[in-house]
């Protein structure tokens, strides 16, 4: 499975996610993939976002079902076939989640000038404890690596952090060309 670590339902966005969440547009609709207990979609719900969240799981966003701007897709993203398809999104935010294999789907549902923003654990993180399979970290500058041709990049940041966690992270701004 996923380097995905789950996040309580109340815990706040990324500060990452939070600092570039200006630059989509006005009520654009937002993917939130492998959203967890959704703290990113949260967010953008309510900035005034349609958000769609997808999560294997989705028990840590049932409390979403009634929202009108909140569509709730329950897939294994790395078992089925993509469940987003022809479907294009101002904005996808990954966090805490890697699965290799989805990033040409991740990159083709952004819509042109769509804005990604992905955040989750490069190698080295073994060192403070999981994610520790090398499966599930990023090798050094992959995210930028992944994106260049398909995005242009906005910002771009990877090492160590202290809070709040030691931790290896690599993180990305990037918007689809």
């Amino acid at each position: 499975m996923g380097g995905h670590a789950p996040q309580p339902q109340g815990s706040n966005p990324s500060p990452w996610i939070v600092r570039f969440a200006p630059l989509v547009a006005p009520g654009g609709s937002v993917l939130d993939l492998a959203c967890g207990g959704g703290r990113h979609g949260r967010f953008f719900l309510d900035h005034g976002h349609p958000v769609t969240f997808v999560d294997r799981d989705l028990s840590g966003i049932a409390d979403l079902r009634s929202n009108a701007r909140a569509a709730l897709v329950e897939a294994d993203l790395e078992a089925a076939p993509w469940p987003l398809e022809n479907q294009q999104f101002a904005a996808a935010v990954v966090s805490n989640y890697l699965w290799r294999p989805l990033f040409p789907a991740l990159l083709a549902a952004l819509a042109p000038q769509g804005l990604l923003l992905f955040e989750t654990f490069m190698r080295g993180n073994e060192r403070f404890g999981k994610p520790s399979n090398p499966d599930f970290l990023l090798a050094e500058n992959e995210l930028f690596e992944r994106c260049k041709d398909a995005c242009k990049i906005i910002a771009f940041e990877q090492g160590e952090e202290t809070a709040p966690r030691p931790a290896m992270r690599q993180r990305i701004c990037a918007i689809k060309r």
